[in-house]
């Protein structure tokens, strides 16, 4: 049976590459979308959800528009450095043809948890907005979710967005807060994991090879991404693999290793956002979360080529 997940995300080039797996692959069925702000701004990051929900030839994938802000702080340090002003490494994609639900993201992820009770894996890339809302207006959600796969964080690594915080928990601390401390089942696949796996030119021309809409739309806006990278991180054409790391968990859960700890964030001054991990259990109990500290990178990288070419 197909995993059902829900890809709230805010697209976003790696978003893309992410969403593209989960698409091409007979072994997940992507219940729906849910767009935030993030990696540019909201409305933005909603029509490109629409673009890559046409991308599949399976099913009809719906798409909830959601925050275009962060809960209580002001929207900044937005990636449109690293993705471009438009999400896409500015390649000016055609108009989407589809339209956005009559559903808020925050509504669309309840309903479609409360028809599929505890079925339903949440995959997260991108701020924790739209899931801290639908836990505020539902908070039984919190029993029915069979999981939730968070591409975000950082316990044992540098930061960066700061030297301690990680962009998507940074842009919205109080969002993931208020997640970290509701008891759901949370996997955390943060950058502890996400940049020890490399993404290179040589594997990139293998997927290249592939003929499906999906490969064409990603080498329009993957270039972008891997200037970004040569020239902050002088990587020459290769990248970190951050939200395909966590869609590779869903498909392959035992190429990580994890271990529990309860997650704070903190929400201001300079290291807010920061994912504090308490592993010696000095703070408040709240519920545990499966934080990822290393991974079998050969196997992720496998994941992603096969699910892209096959």
């Amino acid at each position: 049976m197909a995993t059902k997940i829900i890809i709230d995300t805010d697209p976003g080039i790696d978003d893309a590459i992410a969403i593209c797996m989960a698409i091409n692959s007979p072994s997940i069925s992507v219940l729906g979308l849910t767009s935030v702000f993030g990696n540019t701004y909201g409305e933005l990051t909603a029509y490109n959800a629409l673009r890559l929900a046409e991308l599949s030839d399976r099913t009809v994938i719906p798409v909830a528009r959601g925050s275009d802000v962060p809960l209580f702080i002001p929207i900044q340090n937005l990636g449109t450095l690293v993705h471009g002003d438009d999400g896409m490494g500015n390649s000016n994609l055609p108009t989407p043809k589809g339209e956005f639900l009559s559903l808020s993201a925050a509504e669309f992820i309840a309903k479609t948890v409360h028809e599929n009770p505890g079925e339903v894996t949440l995959l997260t890339l991108g701020p924790l907005t739209n899931l801290a809302l639908a836990l505020r207006i539902y908070p039984e959600l919190s029993n029915q979710i069979k999981k939730v796969v968070i591409m975000g964080g950082v316990v044992a690594h540098p930061g960066n967005m700061t030297p301690v915080s990680e962009a998507n928990i940074a842009r919205d601390p109080h969002a993931a807060e208020i997640v970290f401390s509701s008891g759901l089942p949370i996997v955390l696949v943060g950058l502890d994991v996400t940049e020890k796996t490399i993404i290179t030119n040589s594997l990139l021309q293998e997927v290249f090879k592939a003929k499906s809409p999906a490969v064409e739309l990603l080498k329009k806006i993957i270039p972008a991404y891997q200037h970004f990278f040569a020239q902050y991180y002088s990587m020459n054409g290769s990248f970190f693999t951050h939200d395909p790391s966590a869609m590779a968990y869903i498909f392959r859960p035992n190429l990580f290793k994890t271990r529990k700890t309860s997650i704070f964030v903190e929400t201001e001054g300079r290291c807010s956002g920061q994912t504090v991990a308490d592993w010696n259990n000095k703070l408040e109990k709240r519920t545990a979360v499966e934080v990822c500290l290393k991974v079998n990178s050969r196997g992720v990288l496998d994941v992603l080529k096969n699910t892209l070419t096959t």
